[in-house]
């Protein structure tokens, strides 16, 4: 190899370098500015708790749900519209996360954001990186993420992941099921034109 070549093989090795320094800068940068977001969400739902009407018949389904109430280590994080409404919950504890819509709502359990994106491009691939992962040995079988849709009538009543991952996944999901659930929540509440 010349000089010349060996110069060139330096200087991609060092930009290599350079793009994964800054790659992992910036990684850092978005989890940083994603988990800020979360407390915001958080905060924002503390100060703009609206106090929904509970009719009579879905008052069953959250006496149940209180029974089986989260155990300790568990955490619930609060899905927001932009304006602060409270469109739904993630409950995640131990590898599980579960998403449960608030119960005034009615969401499409067939909508395009949820089939389409979250099932589609979001816990399909997951899926299957996993299931690869698998097979060459990376993660157990029994570590696949698994994901499961309760519906009633049509509508959407909870989103089941198991085995989601590590932190990273888990935020990647999180952010994929706020998105989804805004776009769903402006498709029942977009006026007609």
């Amino acid at each position: 190899m010349g000089e010349s070549d060996q110069q060139s093989t330096r200087k991609l090795a060092d930009l290599k370098a350079f793009l994964e320094k800054k790659i992992k800068q910036n990684e850092e940068e978005l989890a940083s500015l994603q988990s800020y977001l979360e407390v915001v969400d958080t905060l924002l739902a503390a100060r703009s708790f609206r106090k929904v009407e509970i009719p009579a018949n879905q008052i069953d389904q959250i006496r149940r749900a209180t029974v089986n109430a989260p155990s300790a280590g568990a955490s619930t994080v609060p899905v927001m519209t932009n304006d602060g409404v409270r469109i739904a919950s993630m409950l995640v504890e131990q590898g599980r996360l579960t998403v449960t819509p608030e119960p005034n709502l009615q969401l499409d359990a067939n909508s395009a954001p949820l089939r389409s994106f979250l099932v589609g491009k979001v816990l399909e691939s997951m899926q299957a990186k996993d299931k690869e992962a698998a097979v060459s040995g990376t993660i157990q079988p029994e570590a696949i993420l698994s994901y499961s849709m309760e519906q009633e009538e049509g509508m959407l009543k909870a989103i089941h992941v198991e085995n989601y991952g590590d932190e990273r996944r888990l935020l990647e999901l999180k952010n994929a099921i706020r998105w989804t659930f805004r776009r769903m929540y402006e498709k029942i509440t977009a006026k007609p034109t």
